[in-house]
């Protein structure tokens, strides 16, 4: 039975949250009820409620994007009981950028969490437009919670590969490689059949960890200039008989000034340099290194929806492992999973699962 209303931890005005409760709405034509199982505890989220980033609907309003539930109630009763993943972007499909394939930035595009209204992910329940949803094939052995992440962490670096025209053979540089993003980055890259994969962060347990899922090599950044981080890579290149100056793909996860900097350090000829991670601070660069190098600088914001199935074949079929990157949490600690979040003592990529 469906309850009659629905509950969320609704972002009042940024730095407080407020346990909050309404009527369950009257679905639109075309929408499924969806009875949240998990939602995952994004950087955005937090921009949003700590850093002042504004959202597109104004406070009050429930964050979340990273969502996974089942379908309770839909027009299609062939629908109702199906596990499903919403997407985190939804374009209008009509605009002209929709229109010239590049919908993950449609200007009209919704967001849970942003630009539709109260809902958000931090609920019981969300209503989504039904033929967006990414229905979830029966599996085994990975629970449906742990799905969450892939509606962000996982479908962005996607979006990522796509960009940068990721192949088999490639060489990867992944910046920011052991946070709840960079982990699945490294992973993807490796799954997608690039030929080595460096990782670099400031984390060394959790590049320990990578070492075993998708890194080749990884490099701590801490207290070494760009020149040593540079002769490091040179010398793994040396072994691996790979070259060190030229067409590496390079993917920045961290979101950080130090970070953007040393990944356009790297930079070199016919390489790409794709920005995934999001920061408020500006970086100064030479532009006239991109024509020298003949190189490209290119953004990535989300995921279109018809992509999440292969997103999540990935998972489902080993390529990508969640159970050492994700951990799941009650909704009721939501306010000391952002604090820790906020403050860098999170260890995996947090999931929160209702218990209103």
């Amino acid at each position: 039975m469906i309850p009659k209303t629905l509950k969320s931890w609704q972002m009042v005005e940024p730095g407080k949250l407020a346990l909050s409760e309404m009527a369950m709405p009257a679905l639109l034509p075309g929408e499924a009820l969806v009875e949240i199982r998990g939602c995952g505890v994004c950087h955005t989220d937090l921009s949003y409620f700590y850093m002042g980033v504004p959202t597109v609907d104004k406070p009050p309003l429930t964050l979340g994007h990273e969502i996974c539930g089942v379908i309770v109630a839909a027009e299609q009763n062939n629908l109702i009981g199906r596990e499903v993943i919403v997407p985190t972007l939804l374009p209008c499909r009509t605009c002209e950028i929709c229109k010239s394939g590049r919908g993950t930035r449609c200007l009209k595009q919704r967001m849970p969490g942003n630009s539709m209204g109260i809902y958000g992910g931090y609920a019981s329940h969300i209503p989504m437009p039904a033929n967006e949803l990414c229905l979830v094939p029966e599996r085994d052995g990975v629970p449906l919670e742990y799905l969450a992440v892939v509606a962000d962490a996982i479908a962005t670096p996607y979006h990522a590969a796509q960009r940068a025209e990721l192949k088999s053979g490639d060489l990867v540089v992944v910046i920011g490689a052991a946070g709840g993003v960079g982990s699945f980055m490294t992973q993807l890259a490796k799954g997608m059949g690039a030929r080595a994969v460096i990782g670099i962060d400031l984390n060394e347990e959790k590049l320990a960890l990578l070492r075993g899922y998708g890194a080749d090599f990884t490099i701590n950044p801490k207290g070494k200039s760009v020149k040593e981080i540079k002769e490091a890579i040179k010398g793994f290149c040396k072994e691996q008989n790979l070259p060190a100056n030229f067409g590496w793909k390079i993917f920045e996860v961290s979101g950080t000034k130090p970070g953007q900097e040393l990944a356009l350090a790297l930079l070199s000829f016919v390489g790409k340099l794709i920005v995934v991670g999001y920061g408020t601070d500006e970086t100064t660069y030479m532009m006239s290194r991109l024509m020298a190098f003949e190189a490209d600088l290119l953004g990535v914001w989300g995921c279109l929806p018809e992509d999440y199935p292969k997103v999540l074949q990935m998972c489902l079929d080993g390529r990508i492992a969640l159970e050492p990157f994700v951990e799941t949490r009650p909704m009721s600690s939501i306010e000391q999973v952002f604090d820790e979040a906020h403050h860098g003592k999170l260890k995996k990529r947090v999931v929160l699962t209702p218990d209103f």
